[in-house]
């Protein structure tokens, strides 16, 4: 039986057809792969969970002795016996920036429970520090570190970062990106009514 040739239009047709389909079928199996893999990179979407449910952990508070905005030098070591947020930030950071009120209130609503926050910045001229705590109304003390060796000894760069410390200097609860007042009356004020 004689084989009957097709046109060349037509296969080209075809063969662009086949190349699309296949390409699509592609690049949908390595979406879906990427999806399903344990372990794949974290999206925006984990940021927010991470921010509401902090890890919990268990390790020594590191050793660390830096400078506050007037040029004394502070160490966590001076608050030892207080329940204690560290927050590792920046001035340019938008997140730091938008979390820095919501941290300003529970530290007002608690401080009288023993609670401090340490904030951290990570970086900035002492100047740009001081006018954006003068502006934010920020009274928590604020600590500048040059050389970001917060970040090194807690082995997180991201910003923000925030670190609970209990009375006996354990980090017991880790949160990555900005904290939301409901996690944290869900998870440190409960350690201040003890």
């Amino acid at each position: 039986m004689p084989i009957k040739k097709r046109k060349s239009g037509q296969a080209t047709k075809y063969g662009i057809l086949a190349m699309v389909l296949v390409g699509g079928g592609l690049v949908a199996i390595g979406i879906a792969a990427l999806l399903l893999l344990p372990g794949n990179a974290s999206t925006g979407s984990e940021t927010t969970v991470d921010a509401n449910r902090p890890a919990k952990v268990n390790f020594p508070a590191p050793d660390l002795n830096l400078h506050d905005l007037h040029g004394q030098p502070v160490s966590l070591a001076d608050h030892l016996g207080q329940v204690v947020l560290v927050n590792n930030w920046a001035t340019w950071c938008p997140p730091c920036r938008q979390e820095m009120p919501i941290l300003e209130a529970y530290f007002r609503d608690h401080n009288h429970q023993g609670f401090m926050i340490v904030a951290i910045e990570a970086g900035d001229a002492v100047e740009t520090v001081s006018e954006f705590i003068s502006q934010h109304e920020m009274s928590f003390p604020v600590w500048v570190d040059p050389s970001s060796s917060a970040l090194n000894k807690f082995r997180n760069n991201y910003l923000p970062s925030s670190y609970l410390i209990n009375e006996d200097g354990q980090v017991i609860m880790v949160w990555s990106g900005a904290v939301t007042r409901a996690s944290l009356e869900q998870n440190i004020t409960p350690l201040l009514l003890e």
